[in-house]
């Protein structure tokens, strides 16, 4: 194998001196822990919808606002998406929720994770206000995760990507993706990227993170990867582009992590060493980019780069 030039394994994203910026201590009632925050920004306010976990286990999504997206956060007094013991696929609750604004159907999309007795499932709502939830209910059946939908049509269809939890080839948890005209009924789902193999940061799973940003150069995306060691996995963040027109198709993808758990509150919680991505947002004036993560399952943060930064890096070192 080649090596690779100076530069090309660097964080991308610094920390904001504020992290972690919601805790579970912050919520109006007793919770467990808050992490995984799907992202959006609406009326001026940045929102979050964070995953909770109650002192059952089970798991919740609420809203919180914040005028600046760092401070300032009043979360709402209940969920806004929880479980429903008269529907098997969530009976045990709701999950990793990730927000796509849809231009076409003025509205945020929600895709999460429902977690019934056969196991999780990929689950879509919309709203247009953070207030109230139109359920379309589960879309691709048990066991299947990790989903984030392009926030237009390509080829007349909407494009999801999600995370099969097994495959027909018993092959390692990878990216699939499938297609749909209504969001309600979708194409068997397609492979777009897997794990690699070998001892790589990223061998043992992956999964997407918020929905890909469009660029000049593809759909530009995050990605959560797995790395098991004798201490526990470890879960770090990569970058990947896709095809504008196929995106089914991997132009580029960094050969390591752009971040990975370093600060205490990634290191340490229910679940040491996750760094997990489930938002960012793209301001077009600053060219700034925020992406917001779950850390150690427990705890909300925040890290910012540049746009032009990460697309540049990722064309060069991909």
């Amino acid at each position: 194998m080649t090596p690779l030039p100076e530069g090309a394994f660097r964080d991308l994203f610094r920390r904001d001196p504020a992290n972690p910026i919601l805790t579970r201590d912050d919520w109006p009632y007793q919770v467990n822990s808050v992490f995984n925050p799907g992202v959006a920004v609406h009326d001026g306010e940045t929102v979050l919808l964070c995953r909770v976990e109650d002192r059952r286990g089970i798991s919740h999504l609420t809203v919180a606002r914040s005028p600046d997206g760092v401070h300032g956060w009043r979360v709402d007094p209940k969920p806004l998406l929880a479980e429903d013991p008269g529907d098997v696929t969530s009976m045990w609750g709701v999950e990793d929720g990730r927000i796509t604004y849809v231009p076409e159907l003025r509205t945020y999309v929600i895709t999460y994770t429902a977690y019934g007795s056969s196991g999780p499932c990929v689950a879509v709502a919309t709203t247009e206000d953070f207030l109230s939830v139109e359920k379309l209910g589960p879309v691709v059946p048990p066991e299947d995760k990790d989903a984030a939908l392009l926030p237009r049509r390509v080829d007349g269809e909407f494009v999801l990507y999600h995370r099969p939890v097994l495959t027909r080839d018993k092959t390692r948890p990878a990216i699939w993706l499938s297609r749909s005209v209504d969001l309600r009924h979708w194409t068997a789902p397609e492979p777009v990227l897997a794990g690699r193999q070998g001892p790589w940061w990223d061998a043992v799973r992956v999964g997407i993170g918020p929905a890909p940003l469009e660029t000049e150069h593809g759909w530009l995306a995050v990605y959560h990867g797995v790395k098991q060691v004798p201490a526990g996995p470890i879960y770090r963040v990569g970058l990947v582009m896709f095809d504008l027109e196929e995106p089914a198709r991997v132009i580029r993808r960094t050969p390591g992590w752009v971040m990975g758990p370093e600060a205490p509150y990634e290191k340490s919680g229910d679940v040491p060493n996750v760094v997990f991505p489930t938002g960012w947002l793209h301001d077009a004036e600053t060219g700034e980019l925020r992406l917001y993560y779950g850390a150690s399952d427990s705890v909300v943060a925040m890290a910012a780069g540049r746009l032009d930064e990460v697309v540049d890096y990722l064309m060069q070192y991909g």
